[in-house]
């Protein structure tokens, strides 16, 4: 079994190699290392013949309008770079984040051009790939060019006359001594030298142009600090919807829970009142009514209070706060937290909403038996299991409350994951930053 699978994964290497100077992966590449050569000559000549001219106004005002052109031009340079690589490497790099000027007018958009990391990246580029795309260029015409001449050599030997009955081309000369590749053997050989090249070309081509790859991501893409204030911003708007979501649950269970029972509560004592006179056991079994009621009514209020921030998670810390949302879960659940210390009180709580929401869809949907809670850390992060043994199959894309739970655990550089097998049981993993 070992030596037919070793086999099989050598053949299918083999076969690889042999395709791929016809695969059209190759030529993609191929033609967008020709093509690289003309258009970097005019984004380094525009680039250089720019900076230089708008460098050398600069001692009046029409160095600043020119550098601003040459950014703004450099840029959409880029826009140009991205789709070549996007079309013929099939490598999808994202635009930077666009050049906003604080206030409107030319002025404010020069200035903002002339501040802007991305676009000077941009013109970094132009200069840097100049030289970059003529060596991409030479080496990948030479391979190419060598490779499949000198393979197909056997079919246009003839058309170079020789002075003996063979024609052949003619290696070298010296003196009376000239040698011609006319003989079988020395075709042949040469056709395997191309071969050769030829089999390799693809491979030096793809080399080639993981290099391109890595300059337009690096140049032509947003930056980190982009991405960062990207996921940030991101982030801001989910920490906003979902404070906005919780003071609206908040209202609704006030309005609809607390607030309705006080208010039946004192029409009922109103009523109470009225009776007491004329029928004293009728308003002591209304005040007795009430006062159910008022109990009913605390314990909602306790567990709203609960359900914005637990009395125990602050006193008594993760470990008993899990252990008592657990208590109150359909199905017996065990917990296990092993800390060294107390996390910080942010992502307490987010630990701790994020356990609440696991074991109320594990009560709601899951039909399981038992479940169980792991805390732990594990290097700079926080990880937290929920697992159980009922129905599988959730899913966070089909947009169910594991879906918004990522979006929160997002907001503080969380992760989730969820492993939840169509045959049954479900495990969801979450990671939180460490801070004590």
């Amino acid at each position: 079994m070992g030596n037919g699978e070793d086999g099989g994964g050598a053949g299918g290497g083999v076969g690889a190699v042999l395709r791929a100077p016809l695969a059209a992966r190759t030529w993609r590449e191929f033609g967008y290392l020709l093509s690289g050569l003309p258009l970097s000559v005019l984004y380094f000549s525009l680039a250089v013949t720019g900076v230089s001219l708008g460098a050398g106004l600069l001692v009046t005002f029409l160095g600043i309008p020119v550098l601003a052109g040459v950014l703004a031009v450099c840029r959409g340079f880029g826009h140009l770079e991205r789709a070549r690589v996007r079309t013929l490497l099939g490598v999808d790099v994202a635009d930077p984040a666009p050049v906003r000027a604080k206030k409107g007018g030319a002025l404010s958009a020069m200035g903002a051009l002339l501040k802007s990391g991305s676009a000077w990246r941009h013109v970094l580029y132009c200069v840097v790939h100049f030289p970059w795309a003529v060596f991409g260029f030479v080496v990948a015409l030479v391979f190419w060019a060598v490779g499949w001449t000198y393979l197909l050599y056997p079919l246009w030997f003839w058309v170079f006359p020789a002075f003996t009955d063979q024609p052949g081309l003619q290696l070298f000369q010296n003196g009376d001594y000239s040698y011609y590749l006319d003989s079988p053997a020395a075709i042949v050989l040469t056709s395997l030298i191309g071969l050769a090249f030829t089999l390799a070309t693809p491979w030096v081509i793809r080399a080639l142009t993981t290099i391109d790859r890595v300059l337009v991501g690096g140049l032509l893409g947003p930056s980190r600090l982009d991405t960062r204030v990207i996921e940030l911003e991101s982030g801001r708007g989910v920490v906003v919807d979902t404070a906005a979501a919780d003071l609206r649950r908040i209202e609704r269970d006030l309005h609809d829970g607390a607030q309705a029972r006080l208010v039946a509560l004192a029409m009922d004592l109103g009523l109470a009142k009225e009776k007491l006179r004329e029928d004293p056991r009728a308003a002591a079994r209304m005040v007795d009514e009430a006062h159910g009621e008022v109990k009913t009514a605390l314990r909602e209020l306790r567990d709203l209070a609960r359900g914005i921030h637990p009395a125990v998670l602050t006193d008594r810390g993760l470990d008993a706060a899990l252990s008592a949302v657990a208590s109150r879960c359909a199905v017996p659940v065990r917990v296990a937290v092993d800390l060294p210390a107390r996390p910080a009180a942010a992502i307490e709580g987010i630990a701790y909403f994020t356990v609440s929401e696991l074991l109320q869809n594990i009560s709601k949907h899951a039909s399981a038996r038992a479940a169980s809670i792991d805390v732990w850390k594990a290097g700079e992060r926080m990880l937290i299991q929920v697992s159980d043994d009922g129905r599988g199959g959730a899913d966070p894309e089909s947009g169910t409350g594991l879906a918004g739970l990522s979006e929160r655990l997002d907001a503080v550089d969380g992760v989730l994951v969820v492993d939840s097998p169509a045959e049954g049981g479900t495990r969801v993993t979450a990671g939180l930053p460490w801070r004590s």
